[in-house]
């Protein structure tokens, strides 16, 4: 008897059900996916421990992938189904590090690498200042800081400082963040209505020893993604999903070599 097997996690490719000209999504640096099929049962009983018959009730189709490539696209297609726009988040952690950077004479102000992005676009955020030789976090204040202290405004990215700090030559880490208008992909979420949900067409596929076997759920809607974030490892989401019947009564389908 000829005999088929398969190997790997294969590709994975989503195709938006929801809009009128979708592009296919490849799921990247697949690691694992997952696809469970289940029935509901239904028992009928007599006087008799056992049952003398037994039914299928509801189907249900989940499933879930592992994807180690993080591309803003690739999420809004599979789980927001929100507003993709040029641009990205960027954090700077620590600058002037580690040694620290002197405060200036009057007016005692630092403007941080990236405050020209700042002034031209969406302003930035304050992650917070530190004195670099006692390693203690500084106070932000609205105005007026005194020891120990400072005031930031984030649409120029410009951090003051006391005098007094100045003469006792603190220096100073600065973390923040700032939007790049040119570059990178972003998404601001946005609240939705109930039901609303991005739906797509998941196409499954493999070929291993020269067969070919695919799987395809013609309409799924996205249900969870978990992010873990470890140290001395790599991000590796997992998204998990649901598949429904479209509007042809289709559910799925199941081809192979043999």
């Amino acid at each position: 008897m000829l005999q088929q097997y398969n190997f790997g996690a294969g590709t994975l490719f989503l195709v938006r059900t929801d809009i009128a000209v979708p592009t296919p999504t490849r799921i990247g640096t697949l690691q694992d996916v997952s696809v469970d099929m289940s029935f509901q049962t239904k028992e009928l009983y007599g006087q008799y421990q056992a049952p003398v018959a037994v039914a299928r009730g509801q189907q249900k189709i989940t499933g879930k992938a592992k994807i180690a490539n993080l591309n803003a696209r690739q999420l809004n297609d599979a789980f927001l189904g929100q507003t993709l726009a040029t641009g990205e988040q960027i954090q700077i952690v620590d600058e002037g590090g580690p040694n620290g950077t002197a405060i200036p004479t009057t007016p005692y102000q630092i403007v941080v690498a990236n405050g020209s992005s700042m002034s031209s676009g969406t302003p930035g955020v304050d992650c917070g200042v530190f004195n670099a030789g006692t390693g203690i976090q500084m106070t932000r204040v609205a105005s007026s800081p005194v020891a120990g202290e400072y005031s930031c405004d984030m649409t120029t990215g410009t951090y003051t400082f006391s005098s007094a700090d100045h003469t006792a030559d603190v220096l100073v880490i600065i973390s923040y963040a700032y939007f790049e208008t040119s570059t990178g992909n972003r998404i601001t979420a946005v609240n939705q209505l109930m039901g609303s949900s991005p739906t797509f067409r998941m196409q499954l596929a493999n070929n291993y020893a020269g067969n070919n076997m695919c799987l395809t759920l013609y309409a799924a809607i996205p249900t969870k993604m978990s992010w873990d974030f470890k140290n001395e490892d790599f991000t590796v989401p997992d998204f998990e999903f649901s598949a429904f019947t479209d509007s042809l009564g289709r559910f799925f389908d199941w081809s192979s070599t043999l």
